[in-house]
């Protein structure tokens, strides 16, 4: 295989799909020393059959305003892969959404989801419809408007869809009461649920405890303390919320959060009374981060991202491609010693090669924000038997899931000259689980 040649053609088959590319790009360029070592997989054309989505679901929502507009919003579901399990990834709600970013995800979701051991596909799907702004009402008319159509294409053993961004617990429970009222049946067909109806303990925690468990392990590496280590973390929803929770939780402290409208600079620290005020502020009266800066007294730049402050840690965790080639340098001449994605693909390739030839400990979304799904896997597992696991069971899991990460990506990615590229060796660790299983099941 010749990943550049690869690219340039599925570039000609999607020409409108930059997203999309990049990840695949990513990817290939990773694991194609590994790839040619298998001459078996180019004869059944294997790289293709990966790269392009086992099928795509697109259709209109219509809904009804609290006014008695109809308004009609796009939405789709992209299920990449199912060679190891039933397809699992997130929905996403947001007026960015299209295509290209939900093939993009779905891509990256297969590598992740094979990433966790656990038996799970790769799939994602959303809308333009942004939750931002409406009430209560109209979120529940569109989220059910959109299961009428969705539900005939998921359940337990083919689909299971859970939260991202725009899509909380709000919104998992209102579809997750649709699709319950259209089957008839009551199945762990989302994750991602209330704990009253099957939801598991620690999921809305998973993504943002996840990342700092794979940080710890990094830093280990270098034999390096979190305690006392000043973090820019960006986002401000559930997965900046709970990266803040754990690094306060083990002695860092997290000085930046933003949203779609700029970032805040806290100079002493974001404590667990601030959070606190911030998941009121973000998840109950769905405010801007501006309000926090008003509250504290501290900076707020509009329109920016945390990247040019002065840390040791970065946590990107807001949204693909956050952090460009002119912020990765502002990191590393800041003298950031780590860079670990809660968001998936927040960084684009030009900085993380500045990253990587900086030797920074730098650990892609695919491996470090895999806790999320790993925690709906054990949500999955948990509705099948009936059981709810306490705290403690779930949260040990998680720990020990995101250290068998970590393991695969250091022995597939450390370099000759001792330097771990974890993102070679995620890539390469999720993309050969899946390409077995593809390759022991024929072509199909």
């Amino acid at each position: 295989m010749n990943a550049q040649n690869v690219v340039e053609g599925l570039k000609k088959r999607f020409p409108n799909e930059p997203e999309y590319i990049q990840a695949v790009s990513e990817v290939l360029n990773s694991i194609e020393e590994e790839y040619n070592k298998h001459p078996e997989f180019e004869k059944a054309n294997l790289i293709e059959r990966l790269c392009i989505p086992d099928r795509i679901f697109t259709f209109r929502v219509s809904w009804v305003d609290d006014k008695g507009n109809v308004q009609t919003n796009m939405a789709y579901r992209v299920q990449h892969n199912m060679a190891i399990g039933p397809y699992k990834g997130g929905i996403r709600f947001h007026s960015s959404v299209n295509l290209s970013i939900l093939k993009f995800l779905a891509f990256e979701q297969t590598f992740k989801n094979a990433l966790t051991t656990l038996p799970m596909g790769g799939a994602k799907g959303g809308s333009d419809f942004s939750p931002r702004g409406k009430s209560n009402n109209e979120v529940m008319r569109f989220c059910q408007a959109y299961l009428l159509e969705l539900a005939r294409h998921i359940g337990p053993n083919t689909d299971i869809p859970a939260g991202d961004i725009g899509v909380g617990g709000r919104e998992v429970g209102f579809m997750f009461g649709m699709y319950r009222k259209l089957q008839h049946e009551f199945t762990g067909t989302f994750t991602g649920k209330g704990l009253e109806f099957g939801g598991s303990l620690i999921r809305p925690e998973a993504t943002g405890y996840g990342n700092i468990y794979f940080l710890l392990s990094m830093l280990k590496t270098r034999n390096i303390e979190l305690k006392g280590k000043k973090c820019l973390v960006s986002g401000s929803g559930n997965v900046a919320q709970y990266t803040c929770e754990k690094l306060i939780e083990l002695g860092a402290i997290p000085l930046t959060l933003s949203d779609s409208n700029g970032y805040i600079y806290d100079p002493n620290g974001i404590t667990k009374e601030k959070l606190e005020f911030v998941k009121d502020l973000k998840d109950v009266q769905r405010g801007r981060i501006k309000e926090y800066a008003d509250k504290y007294g501290c900076k707020y730049v509009e329109g920016a991202r945390p990247w040019g402050e002065k840390a040791d840690i970065a946590l990107p965790s807001a949204t693909q491609n956050e952090i460009n080639a002119e912020d990765a340098q502002k990191l590393v001449n800041n003298g950031i010693i780590a860079v670990s994605e809660g968001a998936n693909m927040p960084t684009t390739p030009e900085a993380i090669d500045i990253f990587q030839k900086a030797k920074l400990l730098y650990a892609p979304g695919k491996a470090a924000n895999a806790g999320g799904v790993a925690t709906s896997g054990l949500e999955m597992s948990q509705n099948s038997e009936r059981l709810s696991w306490s705290r403690e069971e779930v949260d040990s899991k998680l720990k020990g899931i995101m250290a068998d990460i970590h393991a695969n990506c250091v022995k597939y990615g450390t370099e000759p000259d001792g330097y771990i590229n974890y993102a070679k060796g995620a890539n390469i660790a999720g993309f050969m689980k899946v390409a077995k299983a593809m390759m022991a099941q024929g072509i199909i």
